[in-house]
């Protein structure tokens, strides 16, 4: 089992114990919908620190925001071609945050896009794998505000990695 199957099947226990599921939701939960891994969407890229950070208010899926800091671009190749994604700061925090929608969103993917955790590398560089996008938990429960995905984080390529939409949702 890699690290990424004991990971999922790490968050399909949660989501079947505590989570963002509704009780009727996890009376049925057989487990969440992954792409197959794909190592070639562990992608590692060099941050592009904005030399003024700025706190923006990002709008949730509620009609509320939530604050972070636009913290650095990143740019890769993607599906034959260059992907330039924003990374932010939680505020609160300090985590790195990269929400973002692609072409799949609405079809495979939940329509309102994906989130990424995002790690520093030994060198400085970012590690983005895909492979552990995943939904905001507003995609299972009304209950819950996401942030969402601000424009300049919607890619036109699709990125077939990590979780996908869930039928059992809402």
């Amino acid at each position: 089992m890699t690290d990424l199957d004991e990971f999922r099947a790490a968050k399909d226990d949660y989501f079947r114990t505590e989570g963002p599921l509704t009780e009727a939701q996890r009376a049925t939960f057989a487990g969440l919908r992954y792409y197959p891994e794909r190592p070639d969407l562990a992608v590692r890229a060099a941050p592009e620190v904005f030399p003024d950070a700025e706190v923006i208010e990002m709008q949730t899926s509620t009609g509320h925001t939530a604050l972070y800091t636009r913290w650095a671009r990143v740019r890769f190749p993607l599906g034959g071609h260059e992907v330039a994604l924003t990374v932010y700061r939680d505020t609160m925090t300090g985590d790195l945050f990269l929400p973002f929608q692609d072409a799949n969103a609405g079809g495979d993917t939940y329509g309102a896009g994906r989130y990424l955790d995002v790690h520093f590398l030994d060198d400085g560089r970012l590690l983005l794998d895909f492979n552990y996008a995943y939904n905001p938990y507003c995609a299972y429960n009304d209950g819950w505000s996401c942030p969402l995905p601000p424009p300049e984080n919607h890619v036109d390529v699709a990125i077939e990695a990590g979780e996908m939409s869930w039928d059992g949702a809402h």
